[in-house]
């Protein structure tokens, strides 16, 4: 009986260990998603600030300013993918 019990826990406690890479796999990519996800939502408020700026400066025309919100965005989209991948 004590022999069977023992067999049993280390069974299970095989079964606990070999799984136990798994959950950190997921933890790690589910923290680069949410990094990604962080930096994707700052870009667009410094999107908005740039294009902003640039209009209330009067530097340049409506579709610079355009231009130059799109080249922020896409800066930081690569920042994110940079960051998931």
């Amino acid at each position: 009986m004590f022999a069977r019990n023992l067999r049993l826990t280390a069974l299970v406690t095989a079964m606990l260990v070999c799984s136990w890479p798994d959950v950190s796999l997921a933890t790690e990519q589910a923290q680069q998603r949410r990094a990604g996800r962080d930096v994707r939502q700052d870009t667009r408020q410094d999107s908005r600030h740039t294009k902003q700026d640039c209009r209330a400066a009067n530097q340049q025309s409506n579709a610079h300013c355009r231009h130059d919100k799109r080249q922020t965005k896409q800066h930081g989209r690569q920042t994110a993918r940079d960051i998931k991948y």
